[in-house]
């Protein structure tokens, strides 16, 4: 089941445990059951510490992590290989004792919650989503015997799946209902409980010297360079890492061969926290006033104050805009083949952009998928040729230039998509039970509204020091008008910005 290096890596893990645990399996004799048993049984040759019981469980195949006489509610309906790997040691090893890596102010407000809480969370083994979700909730699990918690593998149970219409990963269900789609920290899943921080705490903070927006590579690298510098600095997002957490292979940046999203914002966020800089994380800016200070207001009403802002708020996907898009979201429109993709195995689906990142999903999905159709605006692919001729090398593609997407189609979920010939005016409904969507970014800015200047599509107008058109106000990264938008572009402008943030300061 496992191979050597693996079992290696685990061996390591495994001496950390603090006390024992019991493997608690229901199997049936289907593969994946089979798969199951020769997992849990590999453990406990292991380690001393894992033992291994039969039990009746909710779901078949599926085993719960448990101390012994104690139920912890974590439960694995389905293997949790892939990237989920990290999930099942995370678990064996809170469950035996061993303290999570939490704030104990988040500890405490767990521990806090008096409701039954049954969550369930849908995932696919290649999502790298997935598992900050899948670790969040058995954190709260572990924490809380109020709490309990089931990762449910997609391609194991395909009729639960389907009976429920979840065509997106991952997908938590709190008590039979849905509760959220996508990746989230334990911080959010508290603060959608209605667990949040009061904006008093907020209130009483001192003046920053540089406070920056947004944690992503821009915002990360700015408060790095500030902080350097011996002044007062801070960050306020809504999440760790920003759009790269939804990256998956990254290639480009030098000195790192290859890394995934998720990891590199890993390893970003323990850079920061090396340093004295206040992070304010999971909370939104709502607006930015220019007074004797700059103020920020955040949502949940608390004003925060600074001498200089560094504004790093990246981008998001852009949206069609066409009628269906935002009905069928996560009902059959997608945006990231890598966690999606599994879901649509043996189905028609179709991509819409021809770009890059158009072209490798439609490159990825045709492996799983039973027919790709890629759909581009203009007369041709915009794609580097190396990616065009893979793609036209594959039997189940299906390649649609010089067409505009006018409609999604739909009941509960995406059932089609109509699209008109830019050269003739027809218009062509193709049936497809899933439409993929990679046409770019847009920036973040919408919150701004003419404070500054901006381009016409959005993005802030910076000089070559990363300075705005509002004297201490400065920006970085992809909500700027840079000509390229690259993590290691958005680092260097980073960067710029504080170092032009800090000038700013000396001579003011």
């Amino acid at each position: 089941m496992l191979d050597t290096e693996i079992k290696q890596q685990l061996a390591q893990y495994l001496e950390l445990m603090e006390g024992d645990i019991v493997l608690q399996v229901s199997a049936g004799k289907d593969e994946t059951s089979q798969n199951i048993l020769k997992l849990v049984n590999e453990l406990a040759s292991m380690s001393s510490r894992i033992t291994v019981e039969t039990a009746a469980l909710e779901r078949t195949p599926s085993f719960c992590v448990n101390r012994p006489n104690e139920n912890t509610g974590i439960t694995f309906a389905g293997v949790p290989l892939g990237h989920e790997f990290t999930s099942l040691v995370m678990a064996l090893l809170q469950v035996s004792g061993r303290a999570p890596k939490v704030e104990q102010k988040i500890i405490d407000q767990i521990q806090g919650i008096q409701d039954q809480l049954h969550f369930e969370t849908y995932i696919s083994l290649s999502c790298h989503n997935c598992p900050d979700v899948v670790q969040a909730l058995n954190i709260m699990s572990v924490l809380n015997p109020n709490i309990t918690h089931t990762m449910i593998d997609g391609a194991a149970f395909k009729a639960e799946v389907e009976k429920k219409n979840i065509m997106a990963v991952p997908t938590v269900y709190l008590n039979g209902e849905v509760f959220s789609s996508g990746r989230m920290s334990i911080e959010e899943i508290l603060a959608k409980l209605g667990i949040g921080t009061d904006a008093s705490e907020f209130n009483e903070k001192e003046t920053f010297d540089v406070l920056v927006i947004g944690a992503g590579p821009a915002g990360s690298s700015a408060a790095i360079y500030a902080v350097r510098k011996g002044i007062r600095t801070g960050i306020v997002a809504e999440r760790f890492g920003g759009q790269v957490n939804d990256t998956l292979a990254i290639e480009n940046i030098i000195g790192t061969k290859a890394t995934e999203g998720p990891k590199f914002v890993a390893s970003l966020e323990e850079h920061v926290k090396d340093y004295p800089i206040d992070v304010i994380n999971n909370q939104r800016v709502v607006s930015l006033t220019k007074k004797e200070l700059i103020e920020i207001e955040l949502a949940n009403g608390a004003i925060l104050k600074s001498k200089t802002v560094v504004l790093a708020t990246g981008a998001r996907w852009r949206n069609v805009g066409v009628p269906g898009e935002m009905e069928f979201k996560n009902k059959g429109v997608a945006y990231c083949p890598h966690c999606d993709g599994p879901l649509f195995e043996g189905k028609n689906v179709a991509v819409i952009g021809g770009g890059n990142s158009g072209i490798e999903a439609a490159i990825d999905l045709a492996g799983i998928v039973k027919h790709v159709t890629v759909l581009e605006f203009m007369p041709e692919l915009k794609a580097d040729q190396v990616l065009q001729d893979r793609l036209y090398s594959l039997p189940n593609v299906t390649v649609l230039k010089n067409v505009q997407t006018k409609e999604i189609t739909g009941n509960h979920t995406v059932n089609g998509l109509t699209y008109v010939d830019r050269e003739t005016g027809e218009e062509t409904h193709i049936d497809l039970q899933g439409v993929f969507i990679l046409i770019g970014l847009v920036p973040n800015t919408d919150w701004l509204g003419d404070t500054l200047e901006k381009t016409r599509i959005g993005e802030i107008v910076v000089d070559k020091h990363g300075a705005t058109t509002i004297p201490g106000v400065f920006a970085a990264g992809d909500c700027t008008d840079s000509a390229y938008k690259q993590i290691i572009i958005s680092m260097g402008s980073g960067a710029t910005a504080a170092l032009g943030a800090f000038d700013y300061l000396i001579r003011n």
